[in-house]
């Protein structure tokens, strides 16, 4: 919503007040709003030809911006203010001359639905071996180098392998869906896999995480290719197809090649993001048992479909002896349970044959921004734990589940429960989400995702977990078996010029302000040497990646590849990062 404000009114600016903005030393974003829009529904045949119509329109009489254009024109040096002005002036064109064709490359590779399919390696899965074939194709269309490492990585680059490396990384592949839950509040249901354009958003998933930052690179590196812009090191964009499940595809590119001098990672947040919580899993397997006691019996459990993702809806499967009856009495106690928990989800509870569906909805979000979303996978748990007497339920391993989550996590996402609780001033809060819920034949498997800010060592965290998780089992009598995966945070000391040049392509294009940034998600660059996140999300706007309905906006993609466009040129031509 800020972002569409303020095009709004720069467009307004600039088309009362051009000639009297202050001279900076770059275009500022009334500038290239109405650049923009002077420029709108043209398709400049090279960069040479839009700095001439620039240079000949009333736009360029404006302060300072006249003077660079003759200098670029006339093939005389530049000094650092005027070449940063031209760079910036060819992410405008990128975006206007490549716009169109980019947005449908983005269609083209949502298209090709690449999550995890269970029991087939992911560099043997089909869609990875497509999706590695079209970008093959534009990669070479493009005039760039493509390798493919092994279906893992796939690099593209200028070709030039004689300077520092540069590597930009993004990934192929997405989280699964659950088709049933796609759909917008008047009804419209949206194919996951298609880009539907409504308003300004183009919904479809790998939109915001992580196609988005595939397209805009290459044609970046395209505009880099065609205009041969004297680049002073090689880019290297380097696509995961693991950066969703196991992480393993980027290890094992690096065992076989070298490691770039400096790594961005088009999978976060803008402007420069320079530090990332640790990502951590706490897993509970409670096996099987028959039910016991009297009362009804859960004999399903649905949550999440991985461990970084919260998802819109969980849903149970109940017996009973009166099915009526007992949906009356789960609606009675849900509608009693909603209001005392905020009301801001919904429980549901419809027969369906001699079985009763309990459906908790909430809304869903990424598992690094749980405060974005309403988590209905603990709202279920704690729901059943505290049924009793009004609704008795046998107990069984789903109730023991149910019981665990209540105990020890409840619906706080900040381990105050448990007593896990941290903060650190600049990375932020611990957080700890009930996300995935995996059942079959032998155990009910339950995730807590954890995401980790610097201030505490693991290992004295993987303790506290562990000692006060067992004392629950031992004191509450449960088989519950507990695994711990915990990485380290990382934090980057925000030295070197290349940081700073990111930080002002980001905040002057974006009118934010000039600050570092942190993140809770986890990227590629996580243990890569001199990495940050470029990208692509703004912040404190709602990440819709792993989110049912994910999106992008057509401005923020737009902005995308403009952004992006500008950072190679001018990373690419600073003497020294």
């Amino acid at each position: 919503m800020y972002l569409r404000k303020l095009a709004a009114t720069t467009l307004l600016l600039a088309g009362i007040g051009f000639y009297s903005l202050q001279a900076q030393a770059n275009l500022s974003v009334q500038q290239s709003s109405a650049i923009l829009t002077a420029f709108e529904g043209q398709e400049p045949t090279d960069f040479k030809q839009f700095i001439g119509k620039l240079n000949d329109s009333h736009l360029a009489k404006a302060d300072t911006l006249n003077e660079t254009l003759t200098t670029y024109l006339a093939g005389k040096p530049l000094n650092a203010d005027q070449q940063n002005e031209i760079n910036r002036l060819l992410g405008l064109y990128t975006r206007i001359k490549y716009g169109k064709a980019a947005t449908e490359t983005l269609r083209e590779l949502v298209a090709i639905p690449t999550f995890q399919v269970e029991g087939v390696p992911q560099h043997e899965n089909p869609q990875f071996l497509k999706i590695a074939e079209k970008i093959k194709t534009l990669a070479e269309g493009f005039g760039l180098k493509f390798r493919n490492i092994d279906n893992r990585v796939y690099e593209i680059s200028l070709g030039d392998n004689d300077k520092e490396v540069v590597g930009i990384h993004a990934h192929a592949d997405v989280v699964p869906v659950n088709p049933d839950n796609w759909k917008l509040e008047d009804g419209t249901r949206l194919d996951p896999f298609k880009v539907t354009l409504v308003g300004d958003r183009m919904y479809g998933r790998g939109t915001e995480d992580d196609k988005n930052g595939i397209v805009v690179a290459l044609y970046a590196l395209k505009v880099a290719k065609d205009e041969k812009l004297p680049l002073a090191r090689q880019f290297k964009l380097l696509v995961d197809t693991t950066e969703e499940t196991s992480g393993d595809a980027i290890p094992y590119y690096f065992a076989r090649n070298p490691v770039p001098n400096y790594n961005l990672a088009l999978d976060g947040g803008y402007p420069v993001v320079i530090a990332e919580k640790g990502y951590g899993t706490v897993m509970a397997s409670f096996h099987r048992r028959p039910a016991t006691g009297t009362g009804a019996e859960v004999t399903t459990l649905t949550g999440g479909l991985a461990t970084n993702q919260i998802p819109t809806t969980s849903v149970a499967t109940l017996l009973g002896d009166n099915p009526a009856a007992l949906a009356d009495a789960l609606n009675k106690a849900g509608a009693e349970y909603v209001k005392r928990n905020g009301g801001d989800f919904t429980i549901d509870a419809k027969v369906a044959g001699k079985e009763v569906i309990l459906t908790v909805t909430g809304v869903s979000a990424h598992s690094s921004e749980p405060e974005s979303g309403v988590n209905p996978v603990s709202r279920m748990l704690v729901f059943l734990n505290g049924l009793g007497n009004q609704v008795p339920l046998k107990q069984n391993h789903i109730t023991d589940a149910a019981r665990y989550a209540a105990d020890n996590w409840g619906l706080d996402y900040l381990g105050k429960q448990l007593g896990v609780n941290f903060e650190d001033k600049f990375m932020g809060p611990l957080t700890a989400s009930l996300t995935y819920v995996g059942l079959d034949q032998k155990a009910l498997k339950l995730a807590v995702n954890l995401r980790i800010p610097k201030g505490k060592p693991l290992p004295t965290l993987k303790d506290e977990l562990a000692d006060k998780l067992g004392n629950w089992a031992r004191g509450s009598h449960t088989s519950v078996a507990f695994e711990y995966s915990l990485d380290e945070p990382m934090y980057r000391n925000p030295e070197g010029e290349w940081v700073k040049a990111l930080l002002d392509v980001a905040s002057q294009n974006l009118g934010l302000p000039h600050e570092f940034g942190t993140s809770a998600g986890a990227t590629s660059v996580h243990d890569l040497p001199n990495g940050v996140q470029f990208g692509l999300a703004m912040p404190n706007v709602k990440y819709t990646g792993h989110n049912d309905n994910e999106f992008k906006t057509v401005e923020q993609f737009m902005l995308d590849l403009q952004i992006v466009s500008e950072m190679i040129a001018r990373i690419g031509q600073m003497p020294k990062l």
